[in-house]
């Protein structure tokens, strides 16, 4: 199709939903869209994250929600062109609704709206300042009570959490806390990200040695700030670490080091909480209307316990308090568990010349870094990709666009062109007895994080250490410790003068449990994953991240974390949600999530 016959026929949909929207016609908007369509919308009509799928699940959203939210104003967005590849016409849109602006993704097949993602791009009248609309900075003339920036944010610091309150109080100041926050700054919502550690970025300077991003540099920016153009693809922990540090300065955050909280309680008659903070020794009580837990994926460690390792005479650490090999050269290490971090750690002991046996409970998805780089991630994260116009922004929304119903479709066909591309690669893992999967569905890593948010290595090199067997193999669940060893419920006696146990994280609702209450942790119930009944992932289907930057059982109680890329794009959408509530906004929420799992 020529390009000028697709964008005629895009122009066609979107007058004629202009001209349904405009009198309200619910049932002729819905006669646009396939039988099997999907509509994603982030914020800008649901007030939600939410993925209505088929004609009478858009139908009964547009009924809830049209006449308040007012959607209008769709067109093809300046500057594209849209495009139709193997029957199906892609078109970039832009929109307005009552009290905002969005853009989004329309997929057409057979001239019927298939997928359509709308999503919130800004409020109208409180815009950030970026672009024509950023701050002079300077004052120019002359002023005898002049105050100067470092002056007033001194004060700001000085005052906030004491003779004023912020409106939200983000626990957790890792890249999920400093990318929300920074969206928070840029909105005016005044709000301060409590850490219990010394200095930002520490989150990942006190990981294990090794550690580096498994994910490549385009796939990580944060917002607003890129990083530079010789940034290595895999950053060292400690290079993103001064990177976090760096950019919660020059970003103004409110960030509060040494600051672990007590305990939040939530007054549901004046809409208030009460966060009790230890900020370095002192007590500060704060009372935010909002609380976001941005306490991370990796928050919150699973720890096991087995019979008898009160009597282990070695030192047993969870895979999060590992502080490297260093001191184990020439020492027995059992590192239980098989996903990235028992890789990394494995390969780093093993090159500080530690005799280390990684134990294998259940098979684990591998996929080889540079694969996965190139099949992938390839056309929309790396420089080619940026080559041929795809930003990161747009690559955020196309991935954005496909409905998570049936993005493995996508995703089986790369990950096949991996296990073909690597067959010698997993021939020599099964041969050394590694127990290999590619996820339930053969969907692959992407699937299987977001489902479960576990059971995948991205290989960086330790999986040739097991094929050549320097590290070594064993299989099964521990059974006990005896004073100086590991035994495996076959038996299997694995002397050890270190065990780590890289046997991963909890939901998110267990800092919720922790800090606030049980009763709490189970009204919001399960967070992550997607319904999908598959491994970790209970059904029924949800059709979005259960529980994550988006409204939750509790009120004004919110969820925000994930990977770097993750954290950059949903950022933006949890931070316009709280900035409409300060600013009194109406806020109707479509299909706010059901509880069906409480862990």
């Amino acid at each position: 199709m020529l390009d000028s016959t697709a964008t005629l026929q895009v122009q066609e949909v979107l007058d004629t939903l202009n001209d349904a929207f405009a009198s309200g016609d619910v049932d002729r908007i819905t006669e646009l869209f396939a039988t099997d369509c999907y509509w994603r919308d982030l914020v800008a009509m649901t007030w939600n994250l939410k993925t209505v799928e088929g004609r009478d699940a858009v139908a009964d959203m547009l009924t809830s929600q049209m006449g308040e939210v007012a959607p209008g104003g769709f067109a093809i967005q300046d500057g594209e062109i849209p495009v139709e590849e193997d029957g199906v016409t892609t078109a970039w849109i832009t929109f307005e609704t009552k009290t905002g602006r969005g853009w989004g993704l329309m997929r057409l097949r057979d001239g019927r709206i298939w997928t359509l993602l709308t999503s919130l791009r800004e409020l109208k009248g409180f815009e950030e300042t970026r672009g024509k609309r950023r701050p002079m900075g300077a004052q120019h003339g002359a002023d005898r009570h002049r105050t100067t920036w470092k002056e007033a944010r001194e004060a700001e610091a000085a005052e906030l959490g004491y003779e004023t309150q912020p409106y939200v109080v983000v626990v957790g100041g890792g890249q999920g806390g400093i990318a929300l926050g920074a969206r928070l700054r840029q909105l005016g919502v005044p709000a301060i990200v409590l850490d219990k550690h010394d200095r930002p970025g520490d989150q990942w300077r006190n990981r294990y040695k090794s550690l580096c991003l498994h994910d490549p540099v385009w796939y990580d920016h944060l917002p607003y700030i890129k990083f530079p153009d010789n940034w290595p693809v895999f950053a060292p922990k400690d290079k993103i670490g001064d990177w976090l540090e760096m950019y919660t300065k020059v970003m103004e955050l409110n960030y509060w080091t040494r600051s672990e909280v007590q305990s939040c309680s939530y007054d549901e008659a004046s809409g208030e909480w009460t966060v009790r903070v230890n900020r370095d020794g002192e007590e500060v009580v704060l009372k935010p209307k909002q609380l976001v837990l941005a306490t991370g994926m990796s928050g919150k460690p699973n720890m096991p316990t087995f019979p008898g390792m009160e009597d282990f005479r070695g030192e047993i650490q969870h895979s999060s308090q590992h502080a490297g090999p260093d001191a184990w050269t020439g020492k027995k290490v059992v590192v239980i568990g098989s996903n990235n971090s028992a890789h990394d750690i494995c390969a780093a002991l093993w090159e500080h010349e530690a005799d280390v046996t990684m134990v294998q409970r259940s098979s684990t998805h591998i996929v080889r870094s540079d694969s996965l780089m190139e099949i992938g991630l390839g056309a929309l994260y790396s420089e080619e990709a940026l080559e041929n116009g795809v930003t990161t922004e747009k690559a955020d929304m196309i991935f954005a666009s496909l409905p998570y119903r049936i993005m493995h479709e996508f995703q089986i066909p790369l990950y096949d062109q991996m296990r073909e591309r690597d067959a010698e690669f997993y021939a020599g893992l099964e041969r050394a007895g590694f127990q290999l999967d590619w996820g339930d569905d053969g969907s692959g890593l992407f699937m299987k994080y977001l489902r479960r948010g576990s059971g995948y290595y991205i290989d960086v090199g330790a999986c040739q250490l097991i094929i050549d067997g320097e590290i070594k193999l064993a299989h099964g669940q521990v059974d006990h410790f005896e004073e100086d060893a590991v035994v495996l419920a076959d038996g299997t006696r694995l002397p050890a003068d270190l065990v780590v146990l890289a046997t991963g994280f909890g939901s998110m609702n267990g800092w919720a449990a922790d800090l606030i209450s049980q009763e709490v942790a189970d009204k919001v119930g399960k967070v992550w994953g997607l319904g999908s009944e598959t491994t970790k992932d209970p059904g029924p289907w949800e059709g979005e991240q259960r529980n994550m930057w988006k409204p939750t059982q509790q009120e004004n109680l919110w969820f925000h974390g994930g990977n770097l890329h993750q954290s950059r794009h949903y950022s933006l959408y949890l931070a316009l949600q709280l900035k409409a509530r300060l600013e009194g906004l109406d806020t109707p929420v479509y299909g706010l999530q059901e509880v069906h799992h409480l862990h």
